[in-house]
């Protein structure tokens, strides 16, 4: 990616040249390499730079025009300004984005340095060691037919004609093994895990394999499960992605088009147990990938949106922060429309517990390791999901893994049923969230 000053420069003089008095432009490049492997041999080894600019001009009348390009130099920005700027008289005339009123608010960050990436036979090399431990743990193991390691850096910029100049940089490396077992007379079982750092070097590759072969073993022995109303116990990464599927709760952008489960005026609202408070937190030490700034420049920030159990606020871009009278909060995405998402989040409790539960001591309650179907079993704007599931029944301590099964229920009811949140809280790729326990909900056997 070429030098934000130059580019900032180059913008500038390009934008005087044209006539054009209002822009800004977002950029970011992923340099990357991944392989997948399949029984001792590589079965795909990718490599990548993926980069690309967005550039925003607003004209005489203030409507705004919009392009993308991937040439970065003057001429390309030059191209790409004047037809934005072409564009702009096509734009739309109400609720017109605008810059952030932050874009220009310093950031306290220390710049991150890269990790230097390694070489790709150093990453094909411990993938195929991954996969043969983890074939290696057991004879039902027949493989692992979905796996990955990748690194990956990653810079980001924004700049606008105002001053603002935001820039970032920051090293990504990952893995996921997921397994499948093969035994005659009984169905195949599979299970994953995933872990993520900063470098190749400071992945935790062993900690995978182990979480990887210890929940695929537990799972070879395997008893069909009564339906009925269950106490059920999600485990972080399932309640994180259940909570990510119902995320309009909390999307200004999603309340304005009235495809929320929330209204402007919900705020202040009980809309969960006392025992939960969840933020988005970019900037939280568990992040790996922490950006310090959104698509519009807008520093990101810890937002509370539940705080024990009452709804706390929204998650906004500049222009859903102007329409309902908040702060902009470092959630926006800049694309052909502004689009708002969360970051990163964090589900706690602050509350005292009515009763401490453990899985080692409780009596008939079902564990969901894993849902799955998100994108067909949800029904977002209705508050209603049936989903199948990974997951055990667990009697004092004891696991025994369930065939088939799914979980059916409304989202606004399951948050005011929760009745225990741990304390031990862990990372998944959505956030850091510990074990959420709610009581009655609908377990269909097969």
């Amino acid at each position: 990616m070429a030098n934000i000053k130059e580019m900032a420069t180059a913008a500038k003089e390009s934008a005087a040249k044209l006539g054009i008095n209002k822009f800004d432009i977002y950029g970011s490049t992923a340099d990357s390499s991944s392989v997948q492997v399949d029984q001792g041999e590589p079965k795909q080894v990718k490599a990548s730079n993926l980069s690309g600019v967005t550039v925003r001009v607003w004209n005489e009348k203030n409507t705004m025009g919009i392009t993308s390009t991937t040439d970065v130099d003057a001429k390309g920005l030059e191209l790409a300004l004047k037809t934005a700027y072409e564009a702009s008289f096509f734009g739309v005339k109400e609720n017109v984005p605008d810059f952030s009123p932050e874009a220009i608010v310093p950031i306290d960050s220390t710049p991150e340095e890269k990790t230097p990436q390694v070489p790709i036979s150093q990453v094909i090399e411990n993938l195929l060691a991954a996969e043969k431990e983890v074939i290696a743990a057991h004879p039902a193991i027949a493989g692992v037919p979905y796996n990955g390691l990748s690194q990956r850096d990653i810079d980001r910029f924004y700049l606008n004609s105002e001053g603002a100049m935001r820039a970032e940089s920051h090293s990504l490396a990952s893995i996921y093994l997921f397994s499948k077992t093969e035994e005659s007379g009984k169905k195949p079982r599979s299970a994953g895990a995933f872990r993520i750092s900063k470098g190749l070097n400071d992945l935790d590759i062993d900690g995978c394999i182990q979480e990887t072969t210890e929940k695929t073993i537990s799972h070879l022995n395997y008893e069909k499960v009564k339906s009925g109303k269950y106490t059920v116990v999600f485990s972080p990464e399932a309640f994180l992605s259940l909570l990510g599927a119902f995320s309009n709760l909390f999307n200004a952008q999603s309340i304005l088009d009235k495809q929320s489960l929330s209204t402007p005026d919900d705020i202040g609202k009980e809309i969960a147990s006392p025992l939960i408070s969840v933020c988005d937190d970019a900037l939280h030490p568990a992040n790996v990938g922490a950006e310090t700034f959104d698509g519009e420049g807008t520093p990101t920030r810890k937002t509370s949106l539940i705080e024990n159990g009452v709804l706390a606020s929204f998650l906004h871009s500049a222009g859903t922060a102007k329409r309902m009278n908040a702060k902009p909060t470092g959630n926006a995405n800049i694309g052909a429309k502004v689009t708002v998402s969360p970051n990163f989040y964090h589900v706690f409790s602050s509350a005292p517990a009515e009763q401490e539960l453990s899985l080692e001591t409780a009596e008939n309650v079902i564990f969901i390791d894993d849902l799955q179907a998100l994108h067909a079993g949800v029904k977002s704007l209705q508050g209603s999901f049936s989903l199948p599931f990974d997951g055990w029944i667990i009697n004092k301590g004891v696991k025994t893994s369930i065939e088939s099964a799914t979980v059916a229920g409304d989202f606004m009811e399951l948050l005011k049923s929760i009745v225990f949140v741990e304390k031990e809280a862990e990372l998944t790729p959505g956030g850091v969230c510990p074990k959420i326990w709610i009581e009655g909900l609908s377990i269909t056997g097969e």
